[in-house]
C-alpha cells in the first residue's frame, strides 16, 4: 500500500469561481485540444476511471462512450450540475482530499491539476485511489504557461493598487519537479514533457481573462474591473494579438503518463 507523503502542507482555499456559461463560451479549446492526452489514456470497456477535475463533463462523456465506468469529481457546483444533466455520475470533491482506496484502473485529468496548489496531497490521493499498476494520465499548465498574460495582469494589478498575488492561484511545474513528485508517491513515469501550445482564442482574450482570471479581476468592483481588463488587453495586444485582431494564449502544457507501482 502506498502511503501519503509526510507533509505539513494543507489544501489551499479555493479562490477560483466558475460560471458554466462563461466556461462553455470561452473554454471550448480545453476540450477541443484534448485529443493527444485522451489517446494516452486509451480508456477501455469495463475499466473503472476517475476523471479528476471533470468540469462540465465534456471529456467524461467521451470516457463513458468508450465503455468505461467513469466517475467525475470537481469542486464547482455549477459545472457539476451541467455534468449531471449529461447523464454522468459525478461527485463534489476536493482533489487535495481524495478518499478513494484502490478503486480505479486509471485516473485522468485535463486542464485541472494546475488549480490544485498542494500537489503532494493530490498525487498521494491519486496513488491511493488507483489499483496496483493503475495509470495516472494528465495534462495541465506547465512551467512558462501564460507567462505573458500573468505578467500583464500583475503589472495592471500593481498599478491599480490591487493584490498581484491573486493573479496566479496556479501550479505550473517543470518536468523535473513533477516527475520527482510522482516518483515520491510511488509512480513510475512512462512519459512526461512540456508542450508549447499557442492556443487561438475564438472568443478573444477578454473572454479568457474574465473566465480563467476571475480570481484576480473580482477584487475590483465595476466599473474599475472593466477598466483593469482593458488595460491588460492593451498590454497584451502587441505580443498576443495579430494584425487581424485574432488573439492567441501563450499556453505551455505539461503532459504525462505514469503507472502506480505494485
Amino acid at each position: 500500500m502506498i502511503e501519503a507523503p509526510t507533509t505539513d502542507a494543507a489544501p489551499p482555499s479555493a479562490v477560483q469561481r466558475w460560471s458554466a456559461s462563461d466556461y462553455a463560451k470561452n473554454g471550448g479549446f480545453v476540450q477541443d485540444l484534448a485529443g493527444p492526452i485522451f489517446a494516452m489514456l486509451n480508456p477501455r470497456p469495463g475499466e473503472r476511471i476517475l476523471d479528476l477535475g471533470c468540469g462540465d463533463g465534456t471529456l467524461t462523456v467521451e470516457i463513458k462512450a468508450a465503455g468505461a465506468d467513469v466517475l467525475g469529481v470537481d469542486l464547482s457546483d455549477e459545472l457539476l450540475a451541467v455534468a449531471r444533466m449529461k447523464g454522468l455520475t459525478v461527485r463534489k470533491a476536493d482533489g487535495h482530499e481524495l478518499d478513494f482506496v484502490h478503486e480505479f484502473d486509471a485516473v485522468f485529468s485535463n486542464a485541472a491539476l494546475h488549480w490544485m496548489c498542494a500537489p503532494d496531497l493530490v498525487i498521494a490521493g491519486v496513488a491511493r485511489a488507483l489499483k496496483p499498476k493503475g495509470r495516472f494520465v494528465g495534462e495541465f499548465g506547465g512551467h512558462g504557461n501564460v507567462a505573458a498574460i500573468a505578467s500583464a495582469m500583475r503589472a495592471v494589478g500593481k498599478a491599480r493598487g490591487g493584490n498581484p498575488a491573486l493573479v496566479a492561484p496556479w501550479f505550473f511545474p517543470t518536468v523535473e519537479e513533477y516527475a520527482g513528485l510522482l516518483a515520491k508517491s510511488g509512480f513510475t513515469v512512462q512519459e512526461i514533457a512540456l508542450v508549447p501550445r499557442p492556443t487561438p482564442l475564438k472568443t478573444g482574450m477578454e473572454g479568457w481573462l474574465r473566465t480563467f482570471g476571475r480570481s484576480f479581476f473580482d477584487q475590483f468592483a465595476e466599473p474599475e474591473r472593466t477598466a483593469v481588463v482593458n488595460e491588460a488587453l492593451e498590454l497584451l495586444g502587441p505580443s498576443l494579438c495579430d494584425d487581424r485582431g485574432r488573439w492567441t494564449a501563450d499556453h505551455v502544457r505539461l503532459r504525462f503518463a505514469a503507472e502506480r507501482n505494485a
